[in-house]
């Protein structure tokens, strides 16, 4: 790239819990390092860490307005500027390059809508959000100006192939990179003992972490129900995130006789001593693109269970790294926990599931990004 070329990264809001967050954080070093000026348009300049930040925070009511008066406020900046070209990490009709980290949104409402009642999926039709993002969607993949689509797995490109008319060659798997130093077995060794402590669970107790805001897209109730099923009172569940209705899978858990075997935390923003605690990750996700929980916990040694319908099934291997499992089958899962159960005797599986994350490292994703960047500048 020209140290001249000017490149704009669009994302409103921050939250430190975000994978999207954690990839911009990720990527402008990469853009910088390939010579790119790089500026951050978003809501706010907390948090990102970036050098340069045009603040755009429009007036808002509700999730609708605050969407679209974000995505205008932030078209009208990066046109004001006139930059070579933008990044963005929303879905705005205009913009150069695209990372579809949060999927397609007419897929996720298909899976919603596949087991709603009908007033639910009344709510659904209804909702303005739900049209205004698809009709974005829809514009923003079809639109003339489009470059590239960065996707962080090949479901969701097999997705967008699928519902929008649009050039294969403009769709790039890059996953998600993982820092393999911050995420490491040997730290797991070193926090192991406290942080079961911390739980209050015994050595031979077999605890299964899940990690992710927004339950029931991420399959927590299909995990409560599968710990009901396996039949083993060595089995815990521990649960870290958010979620506003939080309190039904509480209920849940309570009236499955688990309230004691499954732990919630609230989210936390260092989830290493939880991976530490843990001896397998459960994610039986409806619905997600490509969590960066899957990656963090292979690095740590690990392994993970997760759906069919989670991108990173892509990278998890039965039985060598993890499992995977049909989304929404509680029966299924429970026998999947007895898998996991005994695949943790073998003194060599920690080994083995880092190893399976090695060329995932934060500086391989950086040179992914860095290459795209410098063919998109060249053509």
């Amino acid at each position: 790239m020209s140290a001249r070329l000017q490149v704009a990264v669009v994302r409103q809001r921050y939250t430190p819990y975000g994978g999207a967050e954690r990839f911009i954080e990720r990527a402008l070093p990469a853009m910088e390092s390939a010579g790119a000026e790089v500026t951050l348009i978003a809501r706010s300049a907390e948090g990102w860490g970036a050098r340069n930040v045009i603040r755009v925070d429009p007036f808002h009511l509700g999730g609708w307005w605050r969407d679209a008066s974000f995505a205008r406020a932030a078209l009208r900046a990066w046109r004001r500027r006139g930059f070579d070209f933008v990044q963005s990490h929303e879905r705005i009709p205009g913009c150069d390059i695209y990372r579809a980290g949060d999927g397609v949104h007419r897929r996720w409402l298909e899976v919603r809508r596949a087991s709603a009642s009908f007033s639910e999926r009344l709510g659904i039709a209804l909702n303005p959000r739900h049209r205004w993002l698809c009709a974005a969607e829809k514009r923003m993949f079809e639109h003339p100006r489009l470059r590239a689509v960065i996707c962080n797995s090949r479901m969701v490109r097999e997705e967008i192939l699928q519902s929008f008319r649009i050039d294969a060659a403009l769709l790039h798997v890059i996953y998600n990179g993982v820092d393999l130093e911050a995420f490491r077995p040997a730290e797991r060794a070193a926090r192991r003992g406290a942080a079961r402590a911390g739980l209050g669970c015994s050595p031979r107790d077999t605890v299964f972490l899940f990690v992710g805001s927004g339950y029931w897209r991420k399959g927590l109730d299909t995990a409560i129900k599968a710990l009901a099923l396996s039949g083993s009172q060595a089995f815990w569940l521990v649960v870290a995130g958010r979620d506003r209705d939080a309190a039904r899978f509480v209920r849940q858990a309570e009236r499955a006789g688990l309230g004691a075997r499954v732990k919630f935390l609230g989210a936390r923003d260092d989830v290493r001593p939880l991976y530490a605690a843990a001896d397998c990750l459960l994610l039986p996700t409806r619905y997600d693109p490509f969590p960066n929980t899957v990656l963090e916990a292979l690095a740590m040694g690990v392994p993970a269970i997760v759906s069919t319908r989670c991108g990173a099934a892509e990278i998890v291997r039965n039985g060598e790294n993890g499992w995977v499992c049909a989304p929404g089958d509680a029966p299924g899962l429970a026998k999947r926990l007895h898998e996991a159960d005994r695949a943790l005797r073998d003194p060599g599986l920690g080994a083995r599931v880092r190893a399976s994350v090695e060329s995932y490292g934060l500086d391989a994703m950086g040179r992914q990004l860095g290459a795209l960047y410098q063919t998109l500048a060249t053509r």
